[in-house]
């Protein structure tokens, strides 16, 4: 297993360190820091703060995904789906959680919200041409594999 170390600091006090559920956990628990619970609405986002800020290697990114059971049991996800943090980026890491059930969730300090995977990317070019390389598929979009 690759490991590798990520600076942080502590925005707040008590801010919590990301942690991994287990050994083989790809993604790193994001706790929330609040100094008192936050209730989110049906139907409504709300940015909930961590009090830290990191520092993210160049050439990866710290990608935001919901943790499967808060989003199961509560129905709380990133209301972007999938936060991005660039390496270049030093302010503080806030999750916008959505509350997609029917009825109002509260997050209290020290909940976990969220979970960070950091992975490598690639940077791209983009070259403006006249034609695309001819494939199978072609222009089918949406549904045009099959179910």
């Amino acid at each position: 297993m690759n490991e590798m170390i990520i600076n942080f600091k502590k925005l707040n006090d008590k801010a919590i360190t990301p942690t991994y559920g287990t050994v083989f956990s790809a993604g790193a628990d994001l706790y929330a820091c609040l100094d008192e619970d936050v209730t989110i609405p049906a139907g409504e986002a709300v940015i909930i703060k961590t009090g830290l800020a990191m520092e993210i290697p160049v050439g990866y990114g710290g990608f935001i995904y919901a943790r499967s059971g808060l989003a199961a049991r509560q129905g709380l996800a990133p209301s972007n789906k999938v936060g991005v943090i660039d390496a270049d980026y030093r302010g503080e890491i806030m999750v916008s959680l959505f509350n997609q059930s029917k009825k109002p969730a509260t997050i209290h300090h020290g909940e976990r919200i969220a979970q960070m995977v950091i992975a490598p990317f690639a940077a791209a070019s983009f070259n403006q041409v006249d034609e695309l390389e001819e494939t199978c598929r072609g222009t089918g979009g949406f549904g045009s594999t099959g179910k």
